[in-house]
């Protein structure tokens, strides 16, 4: 546990991190089986209203349901960890995440998938706690590449996922999907409990009931229409209503944690201008990371008739998209060597860049497999700057007592940016489709625009993090043993 700030110098790190390995590995395990989580439904999509027996709209709630519950439960569990311990609020995910997978594995029809596929989502804290716990428990010099390497580990387990999850949908049964989601949880949650230790920073006080329930409802109006607006109709009375409660409520909520002593999130420090433009940058590099992701399975499975399809199969797509997740994991201890050698902001706009360059590549070069092979390890690699870069951004701008909830709502927003790009993606490459045997099929240049959009939203990113203060290298982050405000760590307050 951390020791008081009277400790003799270099008495914290030794007693909050005996283990800092050890620590890194099961933080960064934990990330990487919550995002394997969210792809393992993928292979079955398809097929999920057979397996169900339910219509193809109400289906899609398999993979709705998880989106709002984390969408909710990001900035909720992360002021919890803030305030009652975070290894405790990771542990209550990994729960979560462990029950969801075994309500969905014993399922048969929608509304138990649709339960156990939220209770899920409701695990999706897990990565910007385990960015806090490093926060608290590692010494000063290992911060950057170990934070790094949890943020990237979203990337990763995605990445990974993909073929684990084709290769066991086409072999055995699809329950075991979820079973082994939840096999892996078990084995995470063990790992915890054994080997990463409580922090003693910690917040306390009152949780903002009135501004968990504002942000929630706001959070589920806001991103229900935009994941739901093509199949509603973007025009249509659902739709717009929605997006019109959204603002209502959001503002609604915005007055109320003004005014409110002990906020769910703090807006004032929100405002300031790091966090600010990180978190906007952070919705760009969001929407850059997943058009990737919608385009290049769809490339390699149309058929090779449309002159542009690759043909391949779903377990070859994810092969093909597995080398990606590890380019995103070698180019995370890079990115905290930029960081700590130039500082966070120049490590974020590095990795901008890249990602804009990948997808250029992308659009002249998508004839072959190698092609998107090649384009899209580019755009990891920065993907994998973006991610290390922007904890420490948030790090660096608030109190240790907060960081849980600040880097949750980091991950919000990079949420937000996935969610926008999905539905973006989904209306172009619905419009401009070409016809194969009757069918409509994305063409050719549908694709080319979703790739030019990704590379101008990277570019968006750029300029964003252009306007973030440029501060001291992220080594020299604020670090519990010597708090930003000069509290001690139990008690730093709030700002």
């Amino acid at each position: 546990m951390p020791a008081s700030p009277a400790g003799p110098p270099g008495a914290a790190e030794t007693a909050a991190a005996p283990r800092p390995n050890a620590v890194v590995a099961v933080l960064a395990l934990a990330g990487i089986v919550v995002s394997l989580m969210q792809t393992l439904v993928i292979p079955i999509v398809p097929e999920l209203p057979e397996l169900l027996d339910a219509p193809a709209s109400d289906a899609a709630w398999a993979v709705t349901a998880t989106l709002l519950a984390a969408a909710v439960a990001t900035p909720v569990v992360g002021r919890l960890g803030d305030m009652v311990g975070k290894r405790r609020m990771l542990l209550l995910s990994l729960v979560l995440l462990i029950a969801g997978s075994a309500v969905c594995g014993l399922s048969d029809s929608l509304v138990p998938m649709v339960v156990g596929r939220a209770m899920q989502g409701l695990s999706a804290a897990v990565i910007p706690l385990g960015i806090s716990i490093m926060r608290d428990e590692l010494p000063a010099e290992r911060l950057a590449g170990a934070t790094a390497l949890m943020s990237a580990s979203l990337g990763v387990g995605g990445a990974l996922g993909l073929p684990a999850a084709a290769l066991i949908a086409d072999n055995l049964d699809w329950h075991m999907l979820f079973w082994v989601s939840g096999a892996l949880g078990a084995v995470a949650l063990v790992l915890v409990l054994v080997l990463v230790p409580e922090s003693a920073v910690r917040t306390g006080g009152r949780f903002d009931v009135p501004g968990g329930i504002g942000m929630a409802a706001g959070l589920v109006c806001l991103l229900l229409a935009i994941s739901k607006g093509a199949d509603w109709g973007w025009s249509s009375g659902t739709t717009l209503g929605l997006f019109a409660a959204a603002v209502v409520v959001l503002l609604v909520w915005g007055r109320w944690e003004l005014r409110t002593t002990q906020p769910l999130v703090d807006l004032r420090t929100t405002a300031r201008r790091q966090v600010l433009f990180t978190n906007l940058a952070s919705i760009a590099v969001g929407f850059s990371m997943f058009a990737m992701s919608l385009v290049l399975p769809q490339l390699l499975q149309l058929p090779e008739a449309t002159g542009y399809g690759l043909g391949r199969s779903l377990l070859t797509a994810g092969l093909v998209m597995a080398p990606s997740g590890l380019v995103m994991m070698a180019f995370a201890p890079v990115s905290a060597k930029v960081s700590e050698a130039r500082g966070p902001k120049v490590t974020l706009m590095i990795g901008a860049v890249i990602v804009a360059a990948g997808y250029g590549l992308g659009i002249v070069l998508m004839a072959e497999v190698w092609h998107l092979v090649l384009f899209s390890c580019v755009i990891s690699a920065g993907i994998g700057f973006t991610y290390g870069a922007m904890p420490a951004l948030i790090m660096g701008a608030v109190p240790a007592a907060e960081t849980a909830a600040a880097n949750s709502l980091n991950t919000l927003m990079r949420s937000i940016g996935t969610s926008v790009a999905s539905a973006v993606a989904g209306v172009i490459l619905a419009q401009m489709t070409v016809s194969l045997g009757g069918f409509a099929l994305p063409s050719e240049n549908a694709f080319k625009v979703v790739m030019a959009i990704g590379a101008g939203a990277a570019l968006l990113a750029l300029v964003i993090a252009s306007f973030i203060p440029r501060h001291r290298p992220a080594a020299g982050l604020p670090h519990p043993a010597t708090p930003a405000d000069g509290a001690r760590p139990e008690t730093a307050p709030a700002r």
